[in-house]
């Protein structure tokens, strides 16, 4: 018989192993629909007016239908799990059934061209395969709902320092002496997962770009600057949007949701033919070419896809906001290069990512730490880290409060209330 103390750190391990091979399954099936669409669109042109809209009301239904609370990135859910103490309130928002749901949801979002992200998924995943398997320990929930997180973080982008600082950072804002240590062992587990079944690799590849001259210097505050206000006011449309539109729109929304999906796929699908289709899926492909190889993006690439991944967040498909957000910032960044020629390129674009990103979830450190993760340029760390602080505090002037935190308090009143009577029917029939 195992002691307590051995059968908390197996639950962690387990957990861990479990939520690598989840995110390792997420991110290659999410790289093959996303081909298809990539497909369908070299073979149709216009195909996305059709197909995302459609897509994008038949994510909703069923989110609604079936997997209540899976909607939009998962961190908020997570987030609020870890601060409920009931257990039937956390079952809520982190469950496998929300895993079940999230996985072929997020995929189906993919499928159909919407600007949304794999890594927020994750971290629900992440959370709920936690919760589950951490049953056999109830007392240890809150840490377990925070190693999860932090595990699917790791495995998802193959960042395992980013996994421990977000779970450090953006889910618990505080260092937990007493859980840390089997935190770390989750990722650890995970990350390793991930190795074994993908190999090494680094998610935008490598890049060696760094500032040169003191002029090319500027590019930090501006950048930060530039990378803070619009990822606040980015961070603002999302809060609003989660609160309820004002007036008959707003009514009307909450009638036609699914009616409400199809208008913002038809919107982001028109976002798509402005930009030869570049802004449909994570951003990863793009960013990865733009990169390693010049390859070029359109001028409008950063506001475009910053539009398309605001309505694909607003109109409650699943789907995150990780990736998109860091190709925003390699667009906004390719935009501030214009003004400084004598500088590499991707420099710059490293600035905008990590600029664009602090400024949306307000994570000066995981935003720093992750960009150096995924790029292996360990010679743009301290450019990096001015640009994520700058960024912070101008976003803050925009949107006090986190996105995701911001979020995180609807999901707690819908978790905290009584159960309506449709979901009471329901629970008895079942």
């Amino acid at each position: 018989m195992l002691s307590g103390r051995w059968q908390r750190r197996a639950i962690f391990v387990l957990g861990g192993v479990v939520v690598g091979a989840a995110a390792v399954a997420l991110a290659l099936l999410a790289d093959l629909v996303q081909a298809e669409f990539r497909s369908l669109l070299s073979w149709r042109r216009h195909a996305a007016l059709v197909v995302t809209p459609l897509g994008f009301a038949l994510s909703v239904y069923l989110t609604n239908r079936f997997f209540p609370n899976s909607q939009g990135s998962g961190i908020p859910q997570a987030i609020a799990a870890r601060q409920l103490a009931d257990q039937g309130a956390r079952g809520k928002l982190v469950s496998v059934r929300i895993a079940i749901g999230k996985i072929l949801l997020t995929l189906l979002g993919l499928l159909c061209g919407a600007s949304a992200g794999r890594e927020g998924p994750t971290v629900q995943v992440g959370a709920s395969i936690m919760f589950a398997i951490g049953r056999m320990s109830p007392s240890r929930q809150p840490g377990l709902i925070l190693a999860g997180a932090a595990a699917g973080v790791a495995a998802a982008f193959n960042t395992p320092l980013a996994g421990i600082v977000f779970g450090i950072e953006e889910m618990s804002r505080a260092f937990e002496v007493r859980t840390s240590g089997l935190i770390i062992g989750g990722v650890i587990a995970a990350g390793l997962t991930s190795l074994a079944l993908v190999g090494n690799y680094t998610y935008f590849g490598t890049t060696t770009a760094m500032l040169q001259s003191g002029v090319d210097w500027l590019a930090v505050p501006i950048c930060g600057v530039l990378g803070g206000l619009m990822g606040g006011f980015f961070s603002r449309i999302l809060i609003a949007a989660a609160g309820g539109f004002p007036g008959a729109l707003g009514r009307a929304v909450k009638r036609h949701p699914v009616a409400f999906a199809a208008a913002c796929g038809l919107a982001v699908a028109l976002c798509g033919l402005v930009c030869d289709g570049t802004i449909h899926g994570t951003g990863y492909v793009q960013v990865k070419a733009l990169l390693e190889n010049g390859t070029p993006l359109p001028a409008g690439f950063g506001l475009f896809k910053l539009a398309a991944t605001a309505l694909s967040s607003v109109s409650g498909i699943p789907g995150g906001i990780f990736s998109p957000s860091l190709a925003v910032g390699a667009g906004f960044g390719l935009n501030v290069a214009w003004f400084f020629p004598s500088a590499p390129l991707g420099a710059i674009i490293l600035l905008g990512m990590v600029s664009y990103f602090a400024g949306v979830v307000q994570a000066p450190i995981t935003a720093f730490v992750i960009v150096t993760e995924m790029t292996n340029n360990h010679a743009m760390m301290v450019p990096l880290m001015a640009a994520a602080l700058i960024a912070y505090a101008t976003s803050r002037l925009i949107c006090p409060d986190g996105v995701y935190h911001a979020l995180s308090k609807n999901f707690l009143r819908l978790a905290a209330a009584p159960p309506s009577m449709a979901e009471t029917k329901r629970i008895s029939a079942g």
